[in-house]
């Protein structure tokens, strides 16, 4: 573990950047302390600083609520004599004034080898450990960043004052906050870990009463950093159209012996109706189950876009360094960094370097683009469409395609990148931000690589942007030297992430799938309304579970106007159940399948819900009755109330799908989204899809 530096040289440093510390001097012995003290004003407090003494407080090397200079210098003796006991033997002692009682706060920073550095606010104390309430951003933040930290704090109730004590001067905290960003963003990676803790916070200012800083060999003077987020030098832009439609594709590692993935992947071209150029690798057959032969990738041919390799690991490297001329390789194999051969790795990507060719992967299966003849899944590909994903593992890039496309979603490409050796997702976002046959973009992500390249790229997206993140718990973090460390996770940073970026993240495939099927139909739409949700359906149990699942999600659900419920009245409604938002509505195979329609034009007269949730129960409709027509009626009427508001986003859900016979559902689906209008089985998955898509309105527009 980094031995810090002394704590006085850390506070004249971070003096430098305007956080206030408490008046003190230090001293090597126990009759210079007593000198150095009789200047300072009692309360004081007494420090050892040196080797072994990176938790003070854990080993006996502090002592509090001094009356006296001599009181100071006779307790650093005793700490002394004790510390010896230990093996200890103290550089010197810092002696301070006593900051005066307040709310304690640590604000602190680690450096994360994916992200950068890492800005933590909480509150300090007994509450640091105990109650870890947090809040975490990438820095450099913004003013903006320093606010939101604490409106998160759970416990925030204590900086605006409780039971008669005065609220805290939360703008000092924050500029503390956008002073500790400058701090570490000018020591780049020239830290472990950063520390104040705790930062005493009253109604008159904050002051820094403890400071440690790990990793550091020394402190420069502090500069002009900005506070605003700044982003590194670009990377080198490369075209990745000619990956999604290419002239040409090559495929290295077919049998014409056995069946091997080779084969597999020729299988899927040409079922897919591959309308360029395709050729098998093989350096003795004339062809391969009717595809024709080159002998290497150095004589494919110059029409030839991309190569994609499915050889064993170790025979990888040499494959590649052949692939001059051809602008993308994508290497399937695994057996690489991801199973414990990071120099199997190196060399491939060596390989690739002196090829002058960019590399997918490894241990990916390659690229899906209807339109432009791309697959690595069997079968016809689907209609062209404008959502596109960046993922890590080819196998959930597939299920997302197969189910996706069977809800109705359409790809503009899929890209799988495995290991990310080369070609990095931060990079593919990059392309996928500017491609104009692109709306929306989901990612399934395990280890970005190029983290801080990927946050940058994503701040810099206006277009929605979903992620799901794998093994957010399984990384853990490093071993930590500070309570900042300990409290920093793998899940919070990508959260902290998300919310400067203005991305969401969802916890299951499922999820990822239902947020792209909003933003594929609901994602250009202003939806200018009001930022809450109306949920309107049968089943007042339904309704109650609604609202949970909604509060959940962070979405509020206004009660209706006094008019919009008058309007109710006025049309029949509300004998029996209450007018509240849940709105409870007879729908079932007897109703009027207008209704719906007809109720909610009358609430957003009065009140422009931005988002209408309408649900209905598919079980009752065959319980009931045995024809699908009045089901298909109220998922027509649901889409004539899109279609007659195209500035409200209208999703619909289906409870107990699975009691609707065989095709129901597809069909329902399909009536629903000829009208623009997303169908989701369950309140929660429509939860989560309407809150991240009131999350990227609002990152754009400021507004939900």
């Amino acid at each position: 573990m980094s031995t810090p530096l002394p704590e006085h040289a850390v506070k004249a440093w971070i003096a430098g950047f305007g956080v206030a510390v408490p008046r003190g001097a230090t001293a090597t012995t126990t009759a210079e302390l007593e000198t150095a003290a009789a200047g300072l004003a009692p309360p004081l407090v007494v420090k050892a600083y040196g080797p072994g003494l990176l938790h003070k407080s854990d080993a006996g090397a502090v002592r509090l609520g001094l009356g006296s200079a001599g009181a100071a210098a006779a307790a650093a003796a005793e700490m002394r004599d004790s510390l010896a006991g230990r093996g200890i033997v103290p550089d010197g002692f810092l002696v301070e004034e006593q900051a005066p009682a307040g709310v304690e706060v640590i604000v602190g920073a680690v450096r994360d080898p994916a992200f950068g550095p890492v800005l933590l606010v909480g509150l300090g104390g007994v509450f640091t450990e105990v109650l870890r309430d947090t809040a975490l951003r990438l820095a450099p933040i913004t003013e903006a960043d320093a606010w939101a930290m604490l409106d998160e704090l759970r416990g925030g109730a204590l900086l605006d004052g409780l039971r008669g004590r005065p609220p805290v001067d939360r703008g000092a905290l924050v500029k503390v906050l956008l002073a500790v960003s400058d701090m570490v963003t000018a020591l780049g990676d020239g830290f472990t870990e950063f520390e104040l803790n705790p930062v005493i916070c009253g109604p008159d200012g904050a002051v820094a009463v403890d400071a440690r800083l790990v990793g550091a060999a020394g402190l420069e003077p502090p500069g002009l950093v900005p506070s605003a987020p700044v982003p590194s030098a670009p990377a080198p832009v490369t075209d990745f159209t000619p990956l999604f439609a290419p002239r040409g594709v090559a495929v290295v590692g077919a049998s014409t012996k056995k069946p091997t993935f080779g084969n597999m992947f020729l299988g899927f071209y040409r079922a897919a109706g591959f309308r360029g150029r395709l050729v098998a690798v093989h350096p003795t057959a004339p062809d391969i189950d009717g595809v024709p032969c080159v002998p290497s990738l150095a004589e494919a041919g110059p029409d030839i876009d991309y190569a994609l390799v499915a050889v064993p690991a170790e025979r990888c490297a040499d494959v590649v360094r052949e692939a001059r001329g051809i602008p993308f390789v994508q290497v399937m194999s695994g057996g690489f960094r991801e199973m414990g051969h990071p120099g199997l790795e190196a060399d491939l990507l060596e390989a690739a370097r002196s090829a002058g060719v960019r590399l997918l992967g490894p241990n990916c299966m390659g690229v899906y683009s209807p339109a432009g003849g791309q697959t690595f899944i069997g079968g016809a590909p689907g209609r062209p469409g404008r959502v596109a994903v960046v993922s890590q593992s080819g196998g959930l890039a597939g299920e997302v395609i197969k189910v996706g496309e069977r809800r109705g979603l359409a790809f503009s490409g899929v890209a799988t990148v495995g290991n990310s050796a080369d070609v990095t997702p931060a990079e593919l976002v990059r392309h996928l931000a500017a491609d104009p046959g692109t709306s929306a973009i989901g990612l399934y992500l395990e280890d970005p690589r190029d983290g801080r390249g990927l946050y940058e790229a994503l701040r810099a997206v206006d277009k929605p942007v979903v992620a799901l993140v794998g093994g957010r718990s399984g990384q853990g973090r490093r071993a930590a030297a500070s309570h900042t460390g300990g409290m920093i996770s793998d899940a919070r940073v990508w959260s902290a992430l998300a919310a400067q970026a203005g991305i969401s993240l969802v916890t299951s495939q499922d999820d990822l799938i239902g947020v792209l099927d909003l933003f594929d139909l609901h994602g250009e739409r202003p939806a200018p309304g009001t930022g809450d949700v109306l949920v309107i359906g049968p089943s007042g149990g339904a309704s109650v579970l609604a609202a949970d699942a909604f509060d959940d999600a962070g979405l509020e659900l206004a009660p209706l106007p006094d008019a919009a419920r008058e309007a109710l009245r006025a049309m029949g409604l509300g004998a029996g159940s209450s007018l509240a938002n849940p709105l409870e509505i007879p729908v079932g195979p007897r109703g009027d399948p207008g209704l719906v329609r007809d109720a909610v034009a009358a609430i957003l007269a009065e009140r422009p819900f931005a988002d209408v949730v309408a649900h209905v129960n598919v079980q009752s409709f065959f319980t009931f009755g045995d024809s699908a027509d009045p089901l298909l009626a109220y998922a027509r009427s649901v889409g004539e109330l899109q279609r007659s508001r195209p500035d409200t986003r209208v999703t619909l859900v289906v409870r107990n799908a699975e009691c609707a016979p065989p095709g129901v559902e597809d069909a329902v689906r399909e009536t629903a989204r000829r009208a623009g209008v997303p169908v989701y089985r369950g309140m929660e998955a429509a939860a989560v899809a309407v809150a991240a898509a009131k999350r990227h309105v609002r990152s754009v527009h400021g507004s939900a």
